[in-house]
């Protein structure tokens, strides 16, 4: 009789290849369930990216309305943009620097998300000139208001280039897409007491950003008639008034006027050997609707509608403390009669070809007005007494008293400062009240004007 077939070599077999099977099905589920982690991870964040960036928490000042001026996240990849561009980023900065009126100005201006750059650039493209704007959106003050401004340009058009003026390849693929005729220089580290917490910031920008600006600007082919903006702080410890463009300015009393006062040496030297068209403008104590919320007409509203105390400061020897404040709109009709009037740069390819413009003017009210004073305006606007401080001026850097003589402006392109303090700060509390969604007993002769208040920079 046969013996039974031996089966244990196949029974193990298929034993092994079950093995291999149940193996094989374990790994294809870790992996299965480590690429689902890791994709659900992913997507997790991106959402959190987004939500962040399109939905940032709320801060202190600003009303519950203000992340309407926020820029949504594919506008943020959109306007940020380095020196690779690209063909939509080119369009883009070309349609905006382009001219509509004949003979119009292509301007490049520097700081266009800041207080006068955004009120220069929207009145340059209102009537018809070219305007590209460049800022770095830097956090010295709140940057959602500068988002604010820049929403408000673009809406006419003017398209700022997310950028800083130290990156020098930036500086030379603007110039390489775009035929500048002139620069706005406004960007700068402003502000006179932060210099003492933050000092590289100011040689960073108003130095260092100041010649490689002209560095790029020299080598360009043509060369762009440049118009920036100096200080009247660079008359420092000057006691002669009114401060006249021919008075001493080699006393400063703060890093910010040195840095200005650098500024103003630094463009005489590539006047001089570059033939670079160059006009410096000294600022008083520019005011208006969106300014600057280290001023003290801005955050003297702010805390009078708080119920905060203000310090109000006095000389050492208590005196009144008085400032030249001058209106927005009569600084922009200045800067705009300073590109009007620049004479072309007469230099090619970094070499200098016959003597070049080079001036200086102050830009001010010519009427200083005591600190004092404004207070009591804006109490009267607000219907609100303010909790006064009175106290002794530190040594901080501030000078205690402001003065501009402007007949050097007036007699060379017309410069008429026609703003007087309480029109200007009716104007400018409409706006705040507006822009904050702040309900108060403002009074109704404060309105700016017949169009929404936003719309006025």
């Amino acid at each position: 009789m046969a013996s039974p077939p031996d089966t244990s070599k196949t029974i193990k077999l298929e034993r092994y290849n079950s093995y291999l099977r149940r193996l094989h099905s374990t790994k294809v589920l870790n992996a299965s369930s480590k690429l689902l982690f890791r994709a659900t991870l992913l997507i997790a964040l991106v959402l959190i990216l987004f939500f962040t960036l399109n939905y940032p928490p709320l801060s202190d000042n600003i009303p519950n309305h203000a992340h309407l001026h926020h820029h949504n996240f594919l506008s943020t990849a959109f306007f940020t943009s380095s020196a690779g561009g690209g063909a939509a980023w080119e369009k883009q900065v070309r349609h905006s620097s382009t001219p509509k009126r004949r003979n119009g100005l292509s301007v490049l201006v520097t700081g266009a998300a800041g207080f006068v750059g955004s009120h220069c650039s929207l009145a340059l493209k209102k009537r018809g000139d070219g305007v590209l704007g460049l800022d770095n959106f830097n956090s010295y003050y709140d940057p959602t208001l500068k988002r604010a401004r820049q929403k408000l340009l673009l809406r006419h058009e003017v398209f700022i280039v997310e950028g800083d003026l130290n990156d020098a390849s930036l500086l030379r693929k603007l110039f390489d897409v775009v035929p500048f005729t002139h620069i706005l220089h406004l960007a700068a580290q402003a502000g006179v007491r932060y210099a003492m917490q933050n000092p590289q910031s100011y040689v960073s920008s108003n130095i260092a950003g100041f010649v490689n600006l002209l560095e790029v600007a020299k080598a360009a082919n043509p060369q762009p008639a440049i118009v920036w903006a100096s200080s009247s702080s660079v008359y420092g410890l000057n006691t002669q008034v009114p401060f006249s463009e021919l008075d001493r300015t080699d006393q400063p009393a703060s890093l910010y006027a040195a840095t200005k006062k650098a500024g103003e040496e630094i463009a005489h030297t590539y006047n001089h050997i570059y033939g670079l068209s160059l006009t410096g403008l000294r600022f008083f104590t520019v005011y208006g609707p969106w300014g600057r919320p280290d001023m003290a007409y801005f955050f003297f509203t702010k805390d009078i509608l708080q119920g905060k105390p203000i310090d109000v400061y006095q000389t050492q020897d208590d005196k009144q403390v008085a400032r030249d404040f001058t209106y927005i709109d009569d600084v922009v009709k200045g800067c705009l009669g300073a590109l009007d009037t620049a004479e072309k740069s007469t230099g090619s390819g970094g070499k200098k070809k016959g003597p070049a413009q080079l001036r200086v003017y102050n830009l001010g009210n010519t009427s200083p007005v005591p600190v004092a004073n404004l207070v009591s305006i804006l109490e009267g606007l607000l219907s609100t007494k303010a909790k006064k401080h009175v106290i002794k001026m530190p040594r901080n850097g501030d000078v205690p008293y402001t003065h501009a003589n402007v007949t050097l402006a007036f007699k060379d392109f017309g410069y008429k400062p026609s703003t007087d303090l309480a029109t200007g700060l009716r104007k400018f509390v409409k706006w705040y009240v507006n822009y904050y969604g702040i309900q108060t007993r403002v009074k109704k002769g404060s309105a700016i004007n017949s169009e929404h208040p936003e719309e006025s920079a």
